[in-house]
């Protein structure tokens, strides 16, 4: 189940809330619900969620407890957050390419049973590892509560595609939130921006991006590529964004304020600010429970370097068990490096429209191998960036996929994920609330904020093409 579908919000989203803001036992309530959230479709993976409540929540126990054996605990936590996400996420990667080595040295080679992703398991694998080191840091007290702790490990707003909430966003929360009115008005109306983000925008321009990205290369011509990754570079953004938005929306309705998880990073001037803004919550993580403890850039600058791109190589296989992934990772690590070596500097005495041409140039060029099905497809859709591929197919001209909806969506993403104009309208109607005499700009932006969740829940009701990028990550 996801936020953007006609089970949750006509269904599950309406039970909960009636539940949970009549009957006592808030914690509770939010527990079943997000089991169930869970089990909606794929129920055999419910244990799963649950064995790491059982190991996250005991070895955060065992860390408070342990004395001298701290480390140890310690160990065992990650060992065992891990253990089972290199299992369930890159067993099938690990066996086929011991399948790929067995056949190159002429070994017989019996390829084992697939094993199945669960839902959200990076997501859950990561928060349970921040709460395990917290708790060993002194950072955050171990929950004593199973129930508290196991509302917090399994919130839906959260669960299968973050952002990454640390125990220590919301440690004062956990036993007592009082249900605040302007709360709940905010989180509804965050939680109607993120859903409009992800139906209206990056819903529209994934049907062009997937029909591309299916081209055969010979068919592909090179604007035609350029259209393709344009419509996947925004996808993603108000896809995730969107998603997000819904998350942290939801998050302030029932009591919790959820981090922050992007920040315009298609305005960004670099790559370095880039990932600064971008998915904020895996960047932190990474920062704080990774790059810190290697050394950070505490060490020679060789080490920082080091240190740097081993961090990024490791994001990119944390969003996906192949090599298209790893290199997406090492490609940003890559361009971390170079503009720690020199480059940023360079780039802070250009025009600041070269910046920004530079940094959208570098990520849409990012993103083919993202999205591309394997290495050599991502290698065959460059060439027809560059212009070196076939002269593309008659039938498969950029005009095909820029229907009148495709065409808005693009002019309504560029516009709202660069200009700083989104920003400052979303801060004046802000602090136009409750102002006496100034009400009405506000009243026109939450009637057209309105307008546009009717249009996305009409899209999603009439069986819209509605995919989620991030849904097994």
């Amino acid at each position: 189940m996801v936020f953007s579908s006609v089970q949750f919000l006509f269904y599950f989203l309406p039970l909960f809330f009636l539940c949970y803001y009549a009957l006592p036992g808030k914690n509770l309530t939010l527990t079943l619900f997000s089991f169930v959230f869970y089990a909606w479709g794929e129920p055999a993976f419910v244990p799963i969620l649950a064995v790491y409540i059982l190991i996250n929540w005991g070895f955060g126990l065992l860390i408070d407890r342990a004395g001298g054996w701290k480390r140890w605990a310690l160990a065992g936590g990650v060992l065992g957050n891990f253990g089972l996400l290199v299992y369930f996420k890159y067993f099938n990667f690990l066996a086929e390419q011991a399948r790929l080595v067995a056949g190159w040295l002429g070994w017989g080679f019996e390829a084992p049973p697939p094993v199945l992703l669960p839902l959200g398991i990076s997501f859950i694998t990561f928060q349970g590892v921040s709460y395990v080191v917290d708790v060993y840091r002194g950072t955050v007290p171990a929950q004593r509560s199973l129930l508290n702790f196991a509302m917090y490990k399994s919130m839906f707003p959260q669960l299968i595609a973050g952002p990454i909430v640390r125990y220590s966003h919301i440690k004062d929360d956990v036993e007592r939130r009082p249900v605040v009115l302007d709360r709940l008005f905010e989180g509804a109306r965050q939680f109607m921006v993120g859903f409009a983000q992800k139906v209206l925008i990056a819903n529209t321009l994934a049907a062009p991006a997937d029909q591309i990205f299916a081209l055969p290369a010979d068919e592909l011509s090179m604007a035609t590529a350029w259209l393709g990754i344009a419509c996947y570079t925004l996808q993603i953004f108000f896809d995730f964004a969107g998603y997000s938005n819904m998350a942290i929306g939801l998050g302030h309705m029932i009591g919790f304020r959820f981090p922050i998880n992007f920040d315009r990073p298609y305005a960004a001037q670099s790559i370095t600010e880039f990932w600064r803004r971008w998915h904020m919550s895996l960047s932190s993580w990474f920062r704080d429970y990774l790059y810190i403890p290697l050394g950070g850039n505490r060490g020679s600058a060789l080490r920082t370097y080091a240190n740097l791109f081993t961090v990024f190589v490791l994001c990119g296989f944390w969003h996906g068990a192949s090599w298209n992934f790893m290199i997406w990772g090492a490609y940003h690590g890559l361009f971390l490096v170079i503009e720690r070596l020199g480059l940023g500097r360079l780039l802070e005495s250009l025009w600041r429209p070269l910046r920004h041409a530079y940094l959208v140039l570098v990520v849409m060029v990012g993103w083919v191998f993202f999205r591309a099905d394997d290495l050599p497809k991502a290698l065959d859709y460059l060439n027809a960036m560059a212009g070196l591929g076939g002269p593309g197919s008659p039938l498969a001209i950029p005009g095909r996929y820029l229907f009148p909806s495709v065409q808005l969506a693009l002019l309504a993403g560029v516009l709202l994920s660069t200009l700083p104009a989104a920003r400052w309208l979303a801060e004046a109607s802000r602090r136009l609330d409750g102002v006496p005499g100034r009400g009405v700009p506000v009243g026109l932006a939450h009637a057209g904020l309105f307008g546009l969740t009717v249009l996305a829940v009409l899209s999603i009701a009439g069986g819209a093409y509605n995919p989620f990028i991030y849904y097994r990550f």
